[in-house]
């Protein structure tokens, strides 16, 4: 027999009765029933019960077992009685009969008990993450997030895609957040960063001839934690095509995402092909470059409708050149006024100044706006947000920017209160046509939106006679039920390209080329067109293992400080260590 287990503590059943077993793992919990001690034993695979009578010679140890502690348990396979059956546990219809019970590893008191689910700090759970990750959701979780990314490599791989591995230590490049750099003990005051994203290198492999790339691709990001992303590191299933355009590269993808989805959850998943949405539609219809299609509420302009409205705080604004949204809210006649005043309070909470409504329950709509708008704006904002009887209309006005984020707010509040979110399905879209550049916080400086790298739609002659602000991208998001799991674009191939597209956001040419020399020679090479796309794995775990926060299947995260309270980290260097690497510390002034 073997020294510690000849069977898990997930697979012992009615085809095991009358052998003589040996099962090892943690105990779970420990019942004193007075003549007989039953020990739940648990291991990755699952909970076996172990019985021992007080005749036993094993009972007196059953009897002081702490729970935690590694226990080695042999005995025979017996039926339970049908009292005792157990019909939610895989096990649950057998127990062994305990003759010996060695103990492996004894346990202290614990700071976080593992049976249970009950709810503990983060700041406790991640300090002890070991004890945690024994926990069952949480271990199921980290379970799950192996199965997918197995499933990833598989599916690429029969996609017909190779898996290559890019550098850890590289160079900064500009990719939007700040880069953790690494001091270089050879090259005295010279740094190494760690890649934010393998973006060079993907489009390097491109150009040296290979045809369909993917890695799951570590990357650190020196930001804010947040609960859809975590600080420090996170992982992508990082993609790159050639020869293809951006529908050859969404078409590729999305049975990907639709296969993996649906066979590690039961929830419907939207077929192929996606949804494809405009930006400036996404942000008209659903306020959001991530619109969460389970809300089945859109977002009206009724700029137009109200042009020349007496409502003079409309008016005047629309003069100015703001927007008015409008947002139909199903059957919220029936709703008591306080459902309005708590709509107008969370509207001032999120920086609304206002927030006007309509109620449409009879011929003559009532409401704080009814009164300012004439019956021919009353239907005409009835027609274009597809009112019907007993429905109510919000108004937000506010600069087109603003307005689409104020509108996107009262969508997800509505949809939340009045429980119109389907909860329990994945809903997919491609956002597309995403504005090539935009204006900084100044409101004057010309800046890239997303992706530098990115082929502006149209090419050269766009760059060379179009309003940069007019100029859109071949960019592209994929998005699941308001979850962006991945930015990506086809490629700007040519040096020609990219430097006028850099120039445009004011970078000169000499920049370009001591920044991306290296990308810059490569293209003069011979590149092929080129795009790809990144899915966030850690995203795509949270969805499916239908988790509000990535910490939840990380198997290691850092907390929201970015700090590794279990092994403490970071840490001060030696004197010694710094010295080597040229570096001292100057603290900030407190």
């Amino acid at each position: 027999m073997h020294r510690y287990r000849t069977h898990t503590c997930g697979e012992l059943g009615a085809g095991h009765l009358g052998q003589r077993v040996r099962i090892a793992g943690w105990v779970h919990t420990v019942r004193n029933h007075g003549r007989l001690v039953f020990v739940d034993l648990r291991d990755h695979y699952g909970v076996t019960q172990c019985v021992v009578t007080v005749s036993d010679a094993a009972f007196a140890v059953a009897d002081r077992l702490a729970s935690e502690t590694v226990v080695a348990v042999t005995g025979n396979v017996v039926a339970r009685s049908p009292e005792t059956v157990n019909p939610n546990l895989p096990t649950g219809h057998i127990e062994v009969s305990i003759e010996e019970l060695e103990v492996l590893s004894q346990a202290s008191p614990l700071p976080l008990p593992v049976a249970g689910e009950q709810e503990y700090p983060e700041e406790v759970r991640l300090r002890y993450r070991y004890l945690d990750l024994r926990r069952e959701r949480l271990h199921r979780n980290i379970t799950l997030r192996s199965r997918v990314i197995s499933r990833m490599r598989a599916l690429m791989t029969e996609a017909g895609f190779l898996e290559i591995q890019t550098p850890i230590l590289t160079r900064s490049s500009p990719e939007g957040a700040r880069d953790y750099l690494v001091p270089s003990r050879i090259h005295p005051g010279r740094f190494y960063a760690l890649p934010q994203a393998p973006q060079i290198f993907k489009q390097l492999l491109m150009v040296s001839g290979f045809d369909r790339y993917f890695q799951i691709a570590p990357c650190f990001r020196d930001e804010e934690s947040r609960a859809d992303r975590s600080p420090g590191e996170f992982y992508q299933l990082d993609i790159e095509m050639s020869f293809v355009d951006q529908d050859d590269v969404l078409s590729s993808v999305e049975p990907i995402l639709m296969r993996l989805f649906r066979e590690f959850s039961d929830w419907p998943v939207t077929d192929v092909p996606f949804p494809r949405i405009s930006y400036a539609d996404a942000m008209l219809y659903y306020g959001s470059d991530k619109p969460d299609l389970r809300n089945p509420l859109r977002i009206a302009d009724v700029t137009a409708a109200l042009a020349n409205t007496k409502f003079r705080v409309f008016g005047e604004a629309i003069q100015r050149g703001s927007v008015v949204r409008a947002l139909r809210a199903p059957a919220a006649a029936k709703q008591s006024r306080s459902f309005f005043d708590d709509m107008v309070e969370f509207a001032k909470e999120v920086g609304i100044g206002g927030l006007g409504y309509i109620v449409y329950d009879s011929e003559t709509p009532r409401g704080p706006l009814a009164k300012f708008f004439s019956p021919e704006e009353q239907r005409a904002v009835a027609e274009q947000t597809k009112v019907e009887a007993g429905d109510a209309v919000f108004f937000v006005c506010a600069k087109p920017g603003d307005a689409a984020l104020f509108a996107g707010k009262i969508r997800t509040r509505l949809a939340e209160v009045l429980d119109l979110i389907d909860t329990n399905r994945y809903e997919f879209c491609w956002i597309v046509d995403f504005p090539m550049y935009e204006l900084a916080e100044d409101g004057k400086t010309i800046q890239f939106m997303h992706n530098p790298f990115s082929m502006p739609q149209g090419g050269i002659e766009a760059l060379e006679s179009k309003n940069p602000l007019e100029i859109l991208a071949y960019q592209y998001d994929i998005v699941c039920n308001g979850v962006e799991l991945s930015s990506g674009a086809i490629r700007n191939h040519r040096p020609d390209i990219m430097k006028k597209a850099f120039a445009i956001a004011g970078y000169p040419g000499e920049r370009v080329e001591a920044e991306f020399g290296g990308m810059l020679q490569a293209f003069r090479s011979g590149a092929p067109p080129h795009g790809g796309l990144a899915p966030g794995v850690d995203r795509i775990v949270m969805l499916l293992a239908r988790e509000p926060n990535l910490r939840e299947v990380v198997a290691f995260p850092l907390n929201q400080k970015a700090e590794d309270l279990m092994l403490g980290a970071p840490t001060t260097a030696e004197d010694e260590r710094l010295r080597e690497l040229h570096l001292r510390v100057v603290l900030p002034k407190k």
